[in-house]
Formats: C-alpha cells, sequence, structure tokens
C-alpha cells in the first residue's frame, strides 16, 4: 500500500518518513501542502491507501484536504491520520468531525504512530449473532 505523508516542513516529512520505513512502511509518496497531495492523490489512481497530513499548510491544510479526500471517490473509506502540534480539545474535535480518523500530537514515537495505523487498519470486530 502507498502512504502519502504531508507536512509543508520538509524536516517533518522525513521525521515520518524514516518513522514508517522503522516500521517497515517503504511504498511512500511526499506534498509540500494539501493542494499537491491532492493532486498527487488524484493522479494516483486509487494507489495511494494511506493518508499522514500535518494540519497547518500553505494553499490548502489538513482539514480542508481531509474534507476534499472524503469527497473523491475512493476516498470515503481511506484512513486519514493527522500528525500536528496542535493539542488543544477543541482542535482535535474539530479534525474528527472533518473526517480525520486519528490525531496524533507531535512529537510521536514510530511506536504510536504504529499504533495508530495498525488501529486504522485493522478490521473492524464482528457482532457476534
Amino acid at each position: 500500500m502507498k502512504y502519502l505523508v504531508v507536512d509543508d516542513s520538509a524536516t517533518m516529512r522525513r521525521i515520518v518518513v524514516n518513522s514508517l520505513q522503522r516500521i517497515g512502511v517503504t511504498d511512500v509518496v511526499e506534498a509540500g501542502d494539501g493542494k499537491e497531495a491532492l493532486d498527487k492523490f488524484d493522479a494516483s489512481n486509487g494507489a495511494i491507501g494511506f493518508i499522514i497530513t500535518d494540519w497547518n499548510m500553505p494553499n490548502m491544510g489538513g482539514i480542508d484536504l481531509a474534507k476534499a479526500i472524503r469527497s473523491r471517490p475512493g476516498g470515503k473509506a481511506l484512513p486519514i491520520l493527522m500528525v500536528t502540534a496542535r493539542s488543544v480539545r477543541e482542535d482535535i474535535i474539530t479534525a474528527l468531525e472533518s473526517e480525520v480518523n486519528y490525531y496524533i500530537v507531535k512529537p510521536f514515537t514510530p511506536a504510536v504512530l504504529k499504533e495508530k495505523i495498525d488501529a486504522l487498519l485493522s478490521p473492524a470486530p464482528s457482532v457476534a449473532s
């Protein structure tokens, strides 16, 4: 599965990509803002299966990116993980209301990143009848 890492900071993108590599993820595409990410998502023909995005970016931020992805074919069920320095409760609620699946506050460890990714990719428990 191809991951799309979106952050306007090249240093932060490198930290996320390195963390992904440490947990075994090697197929990664990078974007410097939400607009570039949306263009790469649209051009991927469904190859992107997971998005990790920052909140604050020029041109298009992470919240607007999440909303735009959700409106695209194949975007409704795509896992979106927000990794941001914004830690105020209201910001977390705003992100979740924008259909971001999980929210990690910077700084983070590869273990936390793996935990959230695993939770998003694991099948939902079935209801016993």
